[in-house]
């Protein structure tokens, strides 16, 4: 991407003696606007040069939007327009064509919440990261690269916006002065370097308001002309100097800045940042108001609650910005058109550069910043030389890249550059930026269990990811189980094959240790003993091919060969030997899997199914061989904010040449504890054969949230299942069951659970559960 040269102003500051600034109101024009009202009326060029100083705010920048619609309805010409942050991506809108209508009505159909800070669809992601994110809720990758450990220098990265702002500007070409847009821009970033401001004037209108909104530790910094940027709130978030520069005669200054917090409601190192920041921000705001004359206006909408981050409320923000230029109408009347110069001055919002609708691409520049293979990214464009540009087709290719998880951001546009014969030729430059924290990465999760009777459990899962170990895309990926009852290593090297079609070649090797406690047959209640626990090690070693199924999941078959060995903790004599058998099995298998993931979020689902299918058969014809068929399912589905989820397991193990009348393999499967029977212990009952099913209403908590929650929800579960330890049982009632009641929700580092689950017959527990998978 040719990146635009930003020039630096300095801002001026306010000075000594700068008039009071004219407030919004209903009260009688100022002196000061009266004396313009003649001009305003007569010609266009003798009336007063009108310039808009739009600031940032997050979500209450909606605002700006109803200001625009209030303006035209009064008839007030916007001559030029100083933008920062939110403020700029309104601002850099309209000054690129569109209407104040047309924008409300595009954003009406937007959701600029997952836009803002780059949230894809779930469904839409490859399975390797449904998989990272369904085993490790933990949302911090941290990277390790030169010796040491790097965090994203942003939490978003900003690739939805950009591609937006270029869907919506996608007439103008790359490289353009703002002086010549419908109506002339300017916005201003900050230099991360020299904490300098930095303007921009001219160059790519969506690489200038992109790194206007950069919010430091929210957005990454952008790089520009050499230069790493940063919202530009933090030097002048009410531009109103900008706009003076601009050659303005009236400033009308709109203020949606965030109020400070009261200081008691300030729970976080992060929240007493934010508070930091916005009082900077609070003292270049009133600096900048200090500027404003007796002949400007400051209106500083109502948005009362609406934060900076609540997207969700545009509606809410639009509302705001109309009353407050309304409750100016007065003072604004001097300064709007008659009819005839109204209509005069809109058709002078035209004449913008635009990129001709059939512009071609005569050559095609990719470059990838790291060790990835241009090659690589020029698989998932399907434009050729000579084919027509086309910015949102070429966008909507791009995206499908950037959600495959290696890059940090991917960028596109055309350029114009002097060929090898000195004529102009259109070059597609792409810009595809590794993560710069990498290469290395590391995946968190964790997990306790407590039901207040004497019995826990705890987990900490780390996930290892080093990609693109060769130019042939080679993934290693580790992942460690560290718990009080379980431990596991799997490792495995990932090849494509195939080049983009997602296919894949895995050998693997894995070892876990578990113990599993051994209830009495007629057990039933909670509190009751196990006669011993069982230790159980297992061993394998093997090869898969995986198939990607489009984004619904993939299937993986292959060859293994695995050790099973478990023995108990501690044993009883009797008469007739040992009452808990050790056991050893050693064979060859195949095994396929099945695995399907459309829910849009792993831990709390309000909508999409999920699948899970395994079959491993034993090869060759040892006594103590066995095959094994294991899957669950989960449908989600939600109305408001109600939400209803159906969720199945069932699994046999088969093909025993024993009696069928002990424990096989691994000790079968087990029913107990959390959504596994909650009312009961956790693996309190074992057999071969397993059937289970749940179904789970959830209700959303938009009034209330948990501290260090996103979001809080309380629930009913119904569960009914059982296990067998014969096949001739199999099925055969009556099934256990068990309700529960629960409240909880999403937190940093996981979802968490407090609930109260009860079954027949007086059994009950309590139960607090971080994490899902034990």
């Amino acid at each position: 991407m040719l990146l635009p040269v930003a020039r630096a102003a300095t801002l001026a500051s306010a000075s000594s003696d700068a008039s009071a600034p004219a407030r919004g109101g209903s009260g009688a024009a100022a002196p000061a606007l009266q004396g313009l009202a003649d001009a305003a009326h007569g010609a266009p060029g003798k009336r007063p040069r009108i310039c808009l100083a739009l600031s940032g705010g997050g979500a209450r920048g909606y605002a700006h939007i109803g200001v625009l619609k209030a303006l035209e309805a009064l008839h007030v010409p916007v001559d030029c327009i100083a933008g920062t942050s939110m403020g700029a991506v309104v601002g850099g809108l309209y000054a690129s064509g569109l209407s104040a209508g047309e924008l409300e009505q595009r954003l009406s159909h937007t959701d600029l919440s997952d836009i803002a800070f780059d949230r894809n669809e779930r469904a839409q992601l490859p399975q390797k990261l449904r998989e990272d994110n369904f085993a490790y809720p933990i949302g911090i990758s941290l990277g390790f690269g030169d010796k040491k450990f790097k965090l994203p220098t942003g939490l978003v990265q900003g690739n939805r916006l950009f591609a937006l702002l270029q869907n919506w500007t996608a007439q103008l070409p790359a490289e353009v002065d703002f002086d010549k847009l419908p109506v002339p821009f300017r916005t201003v970033a900050t230099d991360l370097g020299s904490g300098q401001p930095v303007v921009f004037d001219h160059g790519s209108l969506p690489t200038a308001i992109r790194a206007s909104v950069a919010v430091p530790g929210l957005f990454a910094p952008i790089q520009v002309g050499g230069r790493t940027l940063v919202d530009g709130g933090l030097v002048s978030n009410l531009p109103v100097q900008l706009a003076r520069d601009m050659g303005a005669d009236v400033v009308i200054a709109v203020n949606v800045g965030s109020p400070l917090e009261d200081p008691a409601s300030l729970n976080s190192p992060a929240d007493v940042t934010q508070q930091m920041v916005t009082i900077l921000m609070n003292q270049n705001v009133a600096t900048q108001k200090g500027l404003l004359h007796g002949s400007d206006v400051l209106l500083e909408p109502q948005l009362g609650d609406l934060s900076f981050t609540d997207f969700s409320r545009a509606n809410d923000g639009v509302q705001a910005g109309w009353l407050a230029t309304q409750g100016a109408s007065q003072r604004l009347a001097a300064l709007a058109l008659a009819p005839e110069a109204w209509q005069a001055y809109l058709d002078t919002r035209h004449g913008a550069p635009e990129l001709s609708p059939l512009a071609r691409i005569d050559g095609i520049d990719i470059n990838t910043h790291g060790h990835i293979p241009a090659s690589y990214v020029r698989e998932y464009l399907n434009v050729r030389e000579g084919d027509r540009y086309d910015a949102v087709a070429l966008n909507r290719e791009l995206a499908q890249l950037s959600t495959t998880g290696d890059f940090e951001s991917v960028t596109q546009e055309l350029v114009t550059q002097p060929g090898p014969d000195g004529t102009a030729r259109n070059v597609l430059k792409v810009d595809a930026h590794e993560k710069s924290w990498g290469p290395q990465f590391l995946l968190f999760g964790f997990g306790l269990s407590n039901s207040f009777n004497g019995q826990g459990a705890f987990n900490l899962q780390i996930g290892h990811r080093y990609p693109w170990l060769t130019p042939g895309g080679l993934e290693w990926r580790n992942d460690l189980v560290l718990g009080s009852n379980q431990a596991s290593w799997h490792t495995e090297l990932r090849q494509p094959v195939f080049d983009r079609f997602g296919f894949y070649i895995a050998p693997y090797a894995e070892y876990s240790r578990k113990h599993i406690d051994v209830y009495p047959d007629n057990a039933s209640d909670r509190r009751a003993t196990p006669l011993t626990a069982y230790r159980v090690d297992t061993a394998l070693a093997g090869i898969d091919f995986g198939v990607p199924i489009g984004r619904l999941g993939e299937f993986r078959a292959g060859l293994n060969y695995q050790q099973v060995q478990y023995s108990p903790s501690y044993n009883v004599t009797s008469s007739s030997g040992r009452l808990f058998p050790s056991g050893r099995v050693s064979q060859p298998t195949v095994r396929a899997q099945l695995t399907i993931d459309q829910l849009d979020d792993p831990q709390f689902p309000r909508k999409g199914y999920y699948l899970l299918a395994t079959n491993e058969m034993a090869l060759g014809g040892t006594d103590n061989r066995f095959d094994e068929a294991y899957a669950k399912a989960l449908w989600a589905a939600s109305v408001g904010r109600h939400t209803l989820n159906l969720a199945a397991e069932a699994g046999m193990t088969y093909g025993d040449h024993r009696s069928n009348s002990s424990f096989s393999g691994g000790l079968g499967f087990t029913l107990g504890g959390f959504q596994h029977l909650a009312a009961y212990a956790t693996d309190q009952f074992a057999g071969n054969y397993l059937l289970y099913g749940r179904a789970t209403y959830l209700n959303d908590l938009h009034e209330f949230i948990l501290p260090g929650f996103r979001t809080t929800v309380v629930g009913a579960s119904l569960e009914v299942g059982d296990v067998w330890l014969r096949r001739r049982n199999f099925g055969n009632g009556p099934f256990k069951s068990s309700g529960s009641l629960f409240i909880g929700g999403n937190s940093a580092i996981g979802p968490l659970y407090f609930g109260v689950a009860g079954a027949p017959n007086g059994v009950w527990n309590l139960y607090l559960q971080l994490g899902r998978v034990f």
